[in-house]
């Protein structure tokens, strides 16, 4: 997840019980780009225990390629190729969704980045731009490259984060591709996931938005698959979670009104589970300083510490204020529930 998936993120997840793998934010590639600085940390100050994959978005394939040869000397465990970023900046450039208008493109695109990997070469997509009629034939190209690992999201671009998630296309591609396909979509529970999986016969899925409103959802996926007691996180472990997040992703160099804004974009997915009045929403987001957001965390965590803490946002309480705001890019300000 763009501006989300950094290192201090990374070690959050981990601590609460980390994914089999990682995704980077994506590496932007151009004919000036060179591999941004703080998405390499991500790869060679690891310490998660968790394989971590370079993700690539771009479509001039030179320097794709060039990209890959660059981040190949890093300790990545694959390369990832983004063909699902819904954003009008990003696939009016032909680049991630963008590129499903044009499977032509595509065919000799992952042609040359196959040939360029040695090793792991994973592709995540959506199941069409406007419509899904590229979509089987897409789907051949990732056979036909000898793609390692597909994951796809279950709709449009055009559909954006707003419309239901069409399952059954992603069963489609868990039977004709012939390697792991990961479900991704509106994957909000270990309920969720597990009834996802059994719909559309899936390899695994992908998680994203719902990680950042619970941390413990990989553990849970995990306890649910191997039928034992699954964790169900009360209000008090909610507010250490936020103290946490709060203390990684500060540095030095970001003030604190900086800091407060950006934690409360994390909060705003938070939120979604903390009460179904959106209460605690409705306070945070008036919040200005460190002081103030940890008031408002008090209160609303800590009155009812031993509360559970929703396995499922609650109906009708949204991430962002406005959930029919455009999507104008791939990162943590654009992306709803």
């Amino acid at each position: 997840m763009q501006d989300v998936t950094d290192l201090a993120f990374m070690r959050v997840m981990a601590h609460y019980g980390a994914p089999d793998y990682f995704f980077t934010e994506f590496f932007r590639v151009h004919a000036q780009s060179r591999p941004e600085k703080h998405i390499v940390r991500s790869l060679v100050e690891n310490r998660t225990g968790r394989p971590v994959f370079a993700q690539l978005i771009g479509e001039e394939i030179p320097h794709m390629v060039r990209t890959v040869q660059d981040l190949l000397r890093y300790p990545v465990a694959g390369i990832d190729l983004n063909m699902g970023c819904p954003a009008p900046k990003i696939y009016k450039k032909n680049v991630g969704g963008g590129l499903l208008r044009d499977p032509a493109k595509i065919d000799e695109l992952i042609g040359r980045l196959r040939d360029a990997v040695p090793g792991l070469f994973t592709v995540k997509m959506r199941i069409g731009f406007d419509s899904t009629e590229n979509y089987e034939r897409i789907l051949a190209l990732i056979n036909k490259h000898g793609v390692d690992l597909l994951s796809v999201h279950g709709r449009t671009v055009k559909e954006g984060y707003r419309s239901e998630v069409h399952y059954d296309f992603i069963g489609t591609a868990a039977r004709t591709v012939g390697r792991p396909v990961l479900a991704n979509g509106n994957i909000t529970s270990a309920a969720k996931a597990s009834a996802v999986l059994a719909e559309t016969g899936a390899a695994g899925v992908m998680i994203g938005r719902h990680a950042i409103r619970n941390p413990w959802i990989f553990r849970q996926c995990r306890e649910r698959f191997a039928h034992t007691a699954v964790f169900s996180p009360t209000l008090a472990d909610v507010r250490e979670y936020v103290d946490r997040l709060y203390r990684e992703t500060q540095t030095p160099d970001i003030p604190e009104a900086a800091h407060v804004a950006k934690m409360k974009k994390y909060l705003n997915f938070v939120g979604q589970s903390v009460d179904a009045e959106g209460r605690f929403l409705h306070d945070m987001r008036r919040a200005m300083t460190e002081a103030e957001l940890f008031a408002v965390c008090d209160r609303h965590l800590l009155t009812e510490p031993a509360k559970t803490f929703a396995d499922e946002p609650y109906p009708g309480i949204i991430a962002r204020p406005n959930c029919e705001t455009p999507t104008e890019s791939c990162s943590l300000d654009t992306v709803t529930a």
